[in-house]
Formats: structure tokens, sequence, C-alpha cells
């Protein structure tokens, strides 16, 4: 891999970062590392979605700009005798995308490497190769002999396992594979919007967010924005790709390197009116590319913002992503940069009259 640049670089601290649902620490210090120049104040709430707010006009309306620090993994439910791990799902997985992947389990003694247990094929029947393993038939081999041993190695129940995975740049330089793209992609946003904001005017208060628990009920985000009370909320995260084989075009329609995608409606939130018709002309203005996608099944944290206090007109801005919600996906490095383009000049027009204009869409 060719040296990263300083943006790259963050993209690769952020994913490598491990910080599932209920435990994400390591992600929020890399997050806080790198958003933490370009803020006048970095703080949390109780339950530890990271708060970074920069000011532009302290009497201006607050913008809220919202990734999710968690990504999907597993938790150690038991030990059996033998020393084999058992676990829960924290967040949506698929089973056919599990068996034989190494993961990372987080213990109070340092992280132990496993591996997701399979059969050879050789000892299936030709009618078990076709089905699927379920979930609660796989475990995860630590190379330990019992149960003690494992216990010795620091295993215990609550635990965190991560899926394992390096920052990788391919071949196209601008294609990015990485495990938890979802969702710190959205974290790397928001940095970078606080970044480009941070010797700009402004007429408001920007907030970049980093949420917890977002994969479990978009539950950091409730929280967050009950602090901040934010006046415009943007939940910023990844979105269905549609240019692979088996998609068609009514499935999902999005492409990688063809801008950000910009939310009409998903099972949490149907967009903002006001907002959306903002950030479009923002974007046709600015001759910034975009998409839009509706995803009907599954939402963002502005799910949960737009219901805070008596309502926040929001919208969500995502990044088509491949291979989501597995151990490693690809997106493009164009389509990250021109959403945080977008972002910043929207910012700048969300002065105290048109979040009035937009309230009244």
């Amino acid at each position: 891999m060719t040296k990263l640049d300083e943006t790259l670089a963050m993209l690769k601290d952020l994913t490598d970062a491990k910080g599932i649902s209920g435990h994400e620490k390591e992600a929020r210090d890399v997050m806080t590392k790198y958003i933490e120049p370009h803020a006048d104040e970095v703080f949390t709430d109780n339950l530890g979605s990271l708060v970074a707010r920069k000011t532009g006009d302290e009497n201006g309306p607050k913008i809220m700009v919202a990734g999710h620090l968690d990504e999907i993994g597993f938790m150690v439910t038991r030990i059996d005798d033998k020393g084999f791990v058992y676990f829960q799902t924290i967040g949506g997985w698929w089973s056919q995308v599990m068996l034989a992947q190494r993961v990372t389990i987080m213990t109070s003694q340092g992280d132990v490497t496993g591996v997701i247990g399979s059969k050879p094929p050789h000892i299936l029947t030709a009618e078990a190769r076709k089905k699927p393993v379920e979930i609660k038939d796989m475990f995860i081999d630590i190379g330990a002999s019992s149960r003690e041993e494992a216990k010795e190695f620091g295993v215990k129940p609550g635990d965190s396992i991560v899926p394992y995975f390096e920052f990788t740049q391919l071949k196209n330089e601008k294609m990015l594979l990485a495990k938890a793209w979802d969702n710190r992609i959205g974290c790397a946003i928001a940095i970078e919007v606080l970044k480009q904001l941070k010797d700009a005017d402004h007429p408001n208060i920007v907030y970049g967010v980093g949420t917890i628990q977002e994969e479990v009920g978009l539950r950091g985000a409730k929280t967050s924005a009950h602090l901040i009370e934010p006046d415009i909320g943007f939940g910023v995260d990844v979105g269905i790709a549609g240019d692979t084989p088996g998609i068609s075009e009514k499935e999902a329609d999005s492409k990688l390197g063809e801008g950000p995608q910009i939310i009409l409606y998903d099972a949490s939130m149907i967009s903002h009116k006001g907002v959306r018709d903002l950030v479009v002309e923002t974007a046709e203005e600015n001759e910034i590319p975009y998409q839009f996608d509706s995803i009907a099944g599954g939402g963002t944290d502005s799910g949960s913002i737009h219901l805070t206090a008596n309502g926040v007109p929001s919208l969500s801005i995502t990044i088509a992503t491949r291979y989501i919600h597995s151990h490693a996906a690809i997106l493009h490095r164009d389509d990250f940069e021109n959403a945080v383009k977008l972002i910043v000049e929207t910012i700048k027009k969300l002065d105290a009259d048109k979040v009035k204009e937009i309230k009244l869409a």
C-alpha cells in the first residue's frame, strides 16, 4: 500500500478502531483525536456519545451533524467445557457472511484472536451443503483446550467481539476497503466538516457528533440530540450501493463515485422537505454530484434526531457502500469528499432566517 495522506490516515485509524455497540471507547478516542483541533469544546453525553462544538455565530441556530461510532459485532455469552466461545450478535448479521471469518475478542487482559468455526465440506452431506448454518449453531475457536484455559486468556461473558479487517486501498486508489465503514465514514464526515469550517464564516453553531448504539436502535442519537437541542439535523451514514452483480435497479440504483445519497425515505423517517430542497439546491449551485435513494428497511440517526423535543427538521446524507454489515465493505473517496463539501456549503446558508423558512416548508 502506498504511503497514506492525512485524510486516508484518519480513515484508516477510524476503521481499524474496535468499537461495537455498547463498547465504543476506542473509536471515540480516535474521533476525539481528529476532531478536537477543530472544535471549541469536546464533551460526551452520559451514555458516551461524543459531541464537538464549533461556534460561528453564538446567537445562530444549532446544526447537528451525526455519524455513529459503533459497528456491528458480537458479544461473548458463554464458554463451553472445551473452550469454544458462543456469542450474541450485536447489530444485523446475515449468517452467510460469518463462517470462517477472523474476529478479535476484547478482554480485560488484552485482545484475543479467534475464528468463527465451520465444518469442512468433506464431512457434510450433499443436503447439508445447501443449507446455511444458523447463527445459533456457530461458535468461535480461540485455540483454548478448556473453559479454564479460555478464562486464563481473559475471555469472559460480556466481552466484545469485533470483526477483524485492515484498511486497504484497492488498485484503483479511490476505492477503499475496510471494516466498520458503517459508520466510521459518518464520523469522518463530521470531523472533516468541522475542519473545513475552522477558518470559515458560518452563521450558526455546528455540532459534530459521534453517536453510540445506532446499530441496536438509534440510541445515542436520541440522548445526544436531547443534550444539544439542535435546530437542524443531518444524519451521515452509509447507504446501499446497487452497482454489483445480482442487484436490480428496482432494489438499489446508487453507484459508487456518483455522489452522496440524499435519502428521501427510510423506516425511521421521511426526510424533511425544507432541508432536502435546500441541500439539492446547494448541490446544484456548487456542481456537487448527488443521488437520491430510499431505504424501505432500516434507518439512520436522523430517525431519532428528528423526534427530539418538539421536532428537528432533519435529513440523512449517506455514502453508497458495497457489502455493508459484513467483515469488509467498499466505498469511493470522491463520495466522501463531495458529502463533506455539500454539508459545509449547506451549513454556510443556515442562518436564523433560513432555518425559520425551512420549518415552514
